[in-house]
């Protein structure tokens, strides 16, 4: 048996029932949960990013949320030194972290530690953003394909901040950058994680949930709605496209459309495909992670599974 504390991720795409099973558990075990959703961390994006609602944040204490401004940005780098420290802050208090989210990067990155690629270079990215500019991003996730074919399959063709990432890396390295991270050698975490997968069992039921949930986004509430908060970040005046919290998915799309560049429609189609696309980026991601216990999302209790597997390892 490990003598090291116990900590649980909860895994999974977007609306696969990831903040419901962690309550569940926290309902039945004291813990407190840290966020792995790189969209969470940012102040004023609440409906969007499908944040806990005040009830559920009451429920048990949440970590790594609304600790950012959206003019900011937050690296895996940052994640992992954040994550290491909670996970030793909670286990002292007597309570078991759970990792949730859908940020497979930020798990990737705590699980196997950090990377010894080169930093930015603003001139080299300077070159690719111009010449973005020219082709488009989907000309560039083709070039990429073409010296970095596994990084290029797990990017969609408009992720244009990955996209410029990995080919800055190749640019300064001259190797790919899927070779580069392939050489770090394995960290080992001070605690035991216990990983669990919320995949589903039928991902047209998943896509179902994925049309309702962002359908639920747009309605007007005592709130307000996708656009109208999209409405409150743009009367700030320095948030723009190219910052990752306005390109998070369903931010770019209703931006567009206050931008007048696409219609009403429009961004709710583009928004409900762009979340599907990034529901199979996570499942891929997903499926190259070996340790983890997969679980159908559809099933009606999940959580139910987990509780038996967590008991067994604090017992």
């Amino acid at each position: 048996m490990s003598t090291k504390p116990l900590a649980v991720a909860i895994m999974g795409p977007t609306a696969s029932g990831k903040t419901a099973s962690a309550l569940a558990i926290a309902a039945r075990i004291p813990s407190e949960i840290i966020s792995v959703d790189s969209a969470l961390v940012y102040q004023g994006m609440d409906i969007g990013t499908a944040k806990p609602t005040r009830e559920e944040l009451a429920a048990a204490p949440h970590h790594l949320i609304d600790i950012l401004d959206p003019l900011d940005a937050y690296s895996v780098a940052q994640f992992r030194k954040d994550t290491l420290r909670l996970v030793a802050d909670i286990s002292a208090r007597g309570k078991l972290p759970l990792l949730v989210g859908g940020t497979m990067l930020y798990f990737k990155g705590l699980a196997d530690g950090l990377d010894d690629l080169p930093g930015a270079d603003p001139a080299v990215r300077a070159a690719l953003d111009e010449e973005a500019a020219r082709i488009g991003w989907p000309a560039m996730h083709a070039r990429l394909a073409a010296v970095d074919p596994e990084t290029a399959g797990r990017l969609a063709p408009a992720d244009s901040q990955r996209i410029q990432r990995a080919l800055e890396i190749h640019a300064l390295s001259g190797q790919p950058m899927s070779e580069l991270l392939a050489l770090r050698e394995k960290t080992e975490l001070p605690f035991e994680l216990l990983s669990f997968a919320l995949e589903p069992s039928d991902r047209a039921v998943l896509h179902q949930r994925i049309a309702r949930r962002f359908d639920i986004m747009l309605e007007q509430s005592p709130h307000g709605n996708l656009i109208t908060e999209v409405e409150t970040l743009r009367r700030r005046g320095d948030l723009h496209l190219g910052l990752p919290s306005i390109r998070c998915v369903g931010y770019r799309q209703a931006w567009e459309y206050l931008d007048g560049t696409i219609d009403y429609p429009t961004m709710r189609e583009t928004g409900i495909i762009a979340t599907r696309q990034l529901a199979k980026r996570q499942l891929t991601w997903l499926r190259s992670m070996p340790d983890r216990v997969v679980l159908d999302c559809l099933a009606p209790d999940p959580a139910s599974t987990m509780l038996a597997q967590i008991a067994g390892r604090l017992a």
